[in-house]
């Protein structure tokens, strides 16, 4: 199957849990699926050091926009340094992806709309307006006492 191309596509390395995360994303998002899973062959395998038949990539689409998971082993981490954004058309949507995104995740960094899920991959969850709402200096400073953001409170913090 055909797909459009696209330049630029989030490519995750994750230490064995690549189908497993790819599995719970597709199950979070509408418009989903996984669309492969790729395998270590005897000489990927041997160049890698992970088993034979073991998940190598897998692709998969999240409401649409292609990534691509890789078991890259526990070498590296994903940190918040980067994260994926969740633009929300309001306080109910926000309220859906932040209960799902966050089960099992870390609570240690989760402020200002900013979690952790249970893979370590940090998401923000916001409002389509975002960049509207922190405008106003009320605004921003209700934001900065928030962990999952509440729409209304942003707005009623307004200046």
């Amino acid at each position: 199957m055909s797909r459009p191309f696209r330049r630029i596509t989030p490519f995750l390395w994750f230490d064995t849990q690549a189908e497993d995360a790819a599995q719970f994303y597709t199950a979070i998002f509408p418009n989903s699926r996984i669309n492969a899973v790729n395998h270590h062959s005897a000489a990927s395998a041997q160049a890698s050091g992970r088993p034979q038949g073991s998940v190598m990539t897998v692709d998969f689409e999240l409401d649409g926009e292609r990534v691509t998971g890789m078991n890259g082993g526990p070498v590296v981490a994903f940190n918040h340094a980067i994260s994926l954004v969740v633009h929300c058309k309001d306080q109910a949507e926000i309220d859906y992806y932040w209960a799902r995104l966050s089960a099992g995740g870390d609570a240690q960094f989760q402020a200002c709309g900013w979690l952790k899920d249970k893979y370590g991959l940090s998401w923000q969850v916001c409002p389509d307006d975002i960049d509207e709402l922190v405008k106003n200096p009320g605004s921003v400073a209700a934001l900065m006492h928030m962990t999952k953001i509440d729409i209304a409170a942003m707005k009623a913090a307004a200046t």
